[in-house]
């Protein structure tokens, strides 16, 4: 191409051009960046107690918590239902295990803020005035429990085991309660007090 004054003003031309739509492109970049940067919410402080509301055995508890609380220690420490009890607090005994929407958990390992909205069913929530719940009944009736220490949790896993289908047989009992440890060693009790209760269970 000759340097001519004509093709000096035509590469100057297009640069300029360039350069224009370069800035007019992260014009509206820069603005959208700086509206997130002064909308974005600040950052809650994580030490702070969170507002919950938890259905304990068909009653609403507002509680006021740290958001690391398990609901075991909710149940426990909060709202002073001491019959789930705390033994191994890894997940691996199954004294603190609880209902939750029927299924059974083990409110050690479970966080408080994750049970809301749904039924939390304690032991303490399975008697009817002076009746007790049929397992509870049978637990009685076969001599299913010696220090007692774990007997909330067993119970509350049996019936979740009834309800799942998994007491038509007792090897089937003994397998799906197996997450639930008897120091004392009245596996033989306890299995018959399943098989007791789980006809009344089923049926009512």
């Amino acid at each position: 191409m000759s340097d001519t004054p004509g093709s000096k003003q035509s590469a100057f031309d297009r640069r300029a051009f360039m350069a224009g739509a370069a800035g007019s492109a992260l014009v509206p970049l820069t603005a959208r960046a700086a509206a997130e940067g002064t909308s974005a919410p600040a950052a809650r402080d994580p030490s702070l107690p969170v507002d919950v509301t938890l259905r304990v055995n068909g009653k609403d508890k507002r509680l006021s918590l740290d958001a690391r609380t398990t609901l075991l220690d909710a149940l426990r420490e909060h709202l002073k239902l001491t019959g789930s009890k705390k033994g191994c607090d890894h997940g691996q005994c199954g004294a603190c295990t609880v209902l939750i929407d029927d299924r059974r958990v083990v409110s050690c390992l479970t966080l408080a803020l994750v049970a809301e909205g749904q039924e939390i069913t304690t032991i303490e929530g399975l008697a009817t005035d002076d009746r007790l719940h049929p397992m509870q009944q049978a637990f009685v009736d076969n001599d299913a429990f010696q220090c007692g220490y774990c007997t909330p949790g067993q119970i509350m896993s049996a019936i979740a085991c009834v309800k799942e289908g998994h007491a038509g047989s007792e090897a089937d009992i003994r397998e799906y309660m197996s997450g639930n440890i008897c120091r004392c060693a009245a596996y033989p009790n306890i299995v018959a007090a399943v098989k007791q209760a789980a006809p009344e269970i089923v049926k009512g």
